[in-house]
């Protein structure tokens, strides 16, 4: 048996735990439910986009501009859907460790006299570090009685050895690192934003230009003549979910079907794509909208997207395993119990309050699809 045949066994064999809907995927059927999130059917794999638009269900010619998706705000998914999420029933994680439980012995809590806080780095939203996380550090020293510093990482590995050597005791994870967090950092995801009007997470843009008349789909990202760009080796919807998926519908396998240019970000990639660097490219559907909005040599127009997938969670909330178990519950309420409402970290992260995750259920996709991937979790597959 060839190694993708294996490969494409394997995923559609855990078809019954992913819920990762294909938006627009030729023979799919629509799974969507009322109140717009992805529901049930008979594969939970399959759905397409008619929680877009009910005016226009179908995904036309198997695409669409940019600027309808985002003028619908279906960058985004659903309270819904996070709560199916949370609701599905999980025993164990299909893909590497656990989360790590608190120590049996006392001795072994960690009680620092200041709480360093870090976040995956962004290059789009640069700068006013200290002011962006003001309310926020007000509310964790309230809860806490902590003094609260920020450490400013430049790589999603960084983030994840900041909190393995305990130089940061918070973070904030990118989506597809948090995997890399619990198992090498003992890191303990504990909660996900959402807007003010209930959406949460982002989905998998395949994204060209808009006069790239001849991508027309997923399948042409393997054609000689197409360039593309995912942005780093850990991102989920920059590089392993498309390595997963496109693989599982399109027939399309990165780095065998095509050769992958590593941008460095979601930001580069959508503006490469712009300039012509790439042809087209996998793109977090929330990133290519803060880089279009910061730029103002960019519009929706220029780009049109071929494929959507279901939401993913956004990046949690987490904190080290080992914190003294009364910080823990100042930290939780630091997030759970305050209204981020008209303070510049909801400007910044654009979610004004946060709700309770479970890494076992909320992550099971982001790791079916690492498992689907060979993924290790190791600093060097991390880095690499």
């Amino acid at each position: 048996m060839a190694p993708n045949d294996r490969r494409r066994q394997f995923l559609k064999g855990s078809a019954a735990a992913l819920t990762i809907a294909v938006a627009g995927c030729t023979g799919s059927q629509s799974t969507s439910t009322d109140d717009g999130s992805s529901g049930g059917g008979e594969d939970p794999l399959l759905a397409d986009a008619s929680s877009f638009d009910p005016a226009n269900p179908q995904w036309e010619e198997n695409n669409y501009l940019s600027t309808p998706l985002v003028d619908k705000g279906y960058e985004r998914g659903s309270e819904a859907d996070l709560e199916n999420m949370g609701n599905r029933e999980v025993e164990e994680v299909p893909h590497g460790d656990p989360v790590r439980e608190a120590p049996s012995d006392e001795g072994e809590f960690l009680d620092p006299d200041t709480l360093v806080f870090t976040v995956s780095p962004s290059e789009d939203v640069q700068g006013r570090y200290e002011d962006d996380f003001a309310a926020l550090f007000e509310s964790i020293r309230e809860e806490t009685g902590k003094e609260v510093e920020f450490n400013k990482v430049n790589s999603y590995a960084a983030s994840v050895e900041a909190m393995r050597s305990e130089r940061a005791h918070i973070a904030n994870f990118s989506t597809g690192t948090t995997a890399f967090a619990v198992n090498l950092a003992g890191a303990v995801p504990f909660a996900a934003g959402l807007t003010a009007d209930g959406a949460f997470g982002y989905r998998l843009f395949a994204t060209t230009r808009a006069d790239a008349d001849s991508i027309q789909s997923v399948k042409d990202f393997g054609r000689d003549d197409v360039t593309i760009g995912h942005s780093e080796p850990a991102s989920n919807s920059g590089h392993q979910a498309p390595s997963a998926l496109f693989d599982q519908y399109f027939d399309v396998t990165p780095t065998e079907d095509y050769e992958v240019n590593f941008s460095g970000g979601h930001g580069n990639t959508t503006r490469g794509i712009a300039n012509g660097d790439y042809d087209a490219g996998p793109i977090c559907s929330t990133c290519f909208k803060d880089t279009v909005d910061a730029n103002s040599s960019l519009s929706y127009d220029d780009f049109k997207v071929v494929w959507a997938s279901a939401p993913f969670p956004n990046g949690p909330i987490a904190y080290r395993y080992n914190l003294h178990p009364d910080i823990v519950e100042g930290i939780e309420a630091a997030w759970l119990d305050t209204d981020y409402s008209g303070t510049a970290y909801a400007d910044r992260t654009g979610y004004n309050q946060f709700v309770p995750i479970t890494y076992r259920k909320h992550w099971k996709d982001i790791m079916v699809i690492q498992r689907y991937n060979d993924v290790n979790y190791t600093q060097s597959a991390l880095g690499e």
